[in-house]
């Protein structure tokens, strides 16, 4: 893996690539919403598939219940066109589609009532993507353990989750009542997918079909697949459930290494509120690959070591302290399973406060100066390439930044209130409020105003929609101390903290020169609390 340009691009630029190209026709086929999607909304999801491991193949259906929310005689849902639509069917009846790159647009022999409830019934099959290296780059990964049994997963943000399934690939939309994942495997062999097992049963064709439901609204790309030996252990904790499919060869290390979600479960739920998806209970999956937010079925794939396979970060020593993927997956449940972006190119929501989560469970068990340093540490991975928002309705991301720049610009909020008390509070709050509801930056900054009792929105302004950081300005004027801020944000204001000779001063600066009453000989006495403030210090 690299050890420092790499881990950046790497994890904190999952689809970097993505963010580079010109957006085209097909871009805004999968991103947009357009009448197609918007008039219906999907209720549940019933997948319904067997996986040929052999031939890479896999063959089903999806059982889709929606809505229509206006009269409509189209709509639109989505799956690669490198696989087969073998028919689309509604009221027994095979319905008129037309495909144009990855949408499949369905016409009605007769308009659907607003307000209707439908059931269709998309039948499919072929060869999905195989990964070249997931979870970097969208697709199937076929491998094999130890004892050279077959080992599968996928992973598809930022891809689509269309890529293996129909689907209408949108983060606007969630299946209000969840979806069941039905998944033959041969036999020998264990499905394990989100939510809870139902059971299983043997097909008498060498194949055993693993049944499992979610009841929560489900982010499309979360729903999952894992095939391998898996073994299963786990526990009743506080009332809630804890799963671990893991292969049969790492059970004992497995035991030990996730003792930690104890530990992390009773941090987050006290900062961020109950686990949001008790229903379906809180699962662990050992993957062939690193590692993904599947909800309830969090894909681990860190090789049971501390850190980021091994790795810190933040280079400081304390990234050490606790299992990476363990920790930030599963913070996601909070922030990008529970509150999730409406456009991807709001997905800072889900990456920036899932990486703040890290330096919550920090403060939580080893306190805050540790924290503090950490998330100091993670400012050498911010490559400043492009803003963290990105263009919006042709399904892409923004600057692979929103991982620590977002968590960053998270903590800087958090020392500006310079109240904790307020700032655990709201962040709670946050976390209730729009617990399973779907959102957008324009939200968040609502909330986060209304909360505090201060105008914060230039301040996200300049952190996502701004390349750099503010740089605080300072010179000397007859031995007293002048101060300013440089931003690109118009009306740009914000509170910082300098320390001068241990004392420590909070200065209120513009965009204009403030003078002071600070008598000081040397600018060089003046530090900024960097650990506090994303910012840069400029001396005159």
């Amino acid at each position: 893996m690299k050890v420092k340009i790499f881990l950046s691009l790497a994890i904190f630029s999952t689809f970097y690539g993505f963010a580079q190209e010109a957006t085209t026709r097909k871009d805004s086929l999968q991103g947009g919403l357009r009448p197609e999607r918007t008039c219906f909304d999907v209720l549940h999801y019933g997948l319904n598939i067997t996986v040929d491991i052999v031939a890479k193949h896999i063959k089903g259906y999806n059982e889709i219940d929606f809505k229509t929310t206006t009269p409509t005689s189209k709509i639109q849902l989505d799956l690669f066109e490198n696989m087969n639509i073998d028919s689309i069917v509604l009221e027994n009846k095979k319905l008129i589609y037309k495909r144009e790159f990855n949408a499949v647009f369905i016409n009605f022999p007769k308009p659907l009532a607003q307000n209707s409830k439908q059931k269709l019934f998309f039948y499919y099959s072929g060869n999905p993507i195989i990964a070249k290296k997931a979870p970097w780059d969208g697709g199937f990964v076929f491998s094999k353990d130890t004892a050279n049994k077959d080992w599968i997963g996928v992973a598809v943000q930022g891809t689509g989750a269309s890529l293996w399934y129909p689907v209408k690939d949108s983060q606007s939309d969630e299946p209000d009542f969840g979806a069941t994942i039905n998944v033959a495997v041969p036999n020998g062999l264990m499905n394990v997918s989100n939510g809870r097992l139902m059971g299983s049963e043997d097909l008498k064709n060498g194949y055993t079909r693993w049944d499992w439901e979610v009841k929560s609204p489900i982010n499309t790309y979360d729903i999952t697949l894992n095939i391998g030996d898996y073994v299963h252990f786990g526990e009743n904790y506080k009332g809630l459930d804890l799963n671990y499919y893991v292969l049969r060869e790492n059970e004992a290390k497995a035991k030990l290494q996730f003792e930690e979600v104890k530990p992390m479960l009773d941090c987050f739920q006290e900062k961020f509120g109950t686990y949001p998806f008790a229903d379906d209970g809180y699962k662990l999956v050992e993957t062939p690959y690193l590692g993904m937010e599947h909800q309830s079925a969090v894909a681990y794939g860190n090789k049971y070591q501390k850190g980021y396979l091994g790795r810190d970060l933040s280079d400081t020593g304390v990234g050490l302290l606790f299992d990476y993927i363990i920790v930030h997956e599963s913070g996601h449940e909070w922030f990008g399973n529970s509150i999730t972006s409406r456009d991807i190119a709001d997905m800072w929501i889900h990456e920036g406060f899932t990486m703040y989560s890290e330096v919550v469970y920090l403060e939580c068990h080893y306190g805050y100066e540790k924290a503090m340093t950490y998330l100091k540490g993670l400012q050498q991975n911010v490559r400043n390439d492009q803003p963290i928002i990105g263009p919006y309705g042709v399904n892409k991301e923004g600057s692979g930044d929103m991982y620590p720049k977002g968590a960053l610009m998270l903590n800087t909020i958090r020392h500006v209130i310079n109240n904790d008390k307020k700032w655990w509070s709201f962040l709670h709050k946050y976390a209730e409020t729009f617990r399973h509801k779907i959102i957008d930056t324009e939200t968040v900054v609502a909330f986060f105003n209304a909360e505090s009792g201060i105008n914060l929105t230039p301040i996200f302004n300049q952190y996502l929609r701004q390349l750099g950081t503010p740089s605080l300005d300072i010179r000397l004027n007859k031995g007293l101390l002048e101060y300013r801020w440089r931003a690109a944000v118009p009306n740009f204001e914000m509170p910082v903290a300098i320390s001068i000779d241990t004392k420590t001063i909070r200065l209120k600066p513009t965009l204009n020169w403030q003078k002071s009453t600070i008598k000081i000989k040397d600018l060089a006495a003046v530090k900024l609390l960097d650990e506090q403030f994303y910012v840069s210090l400029t001396r005159y």
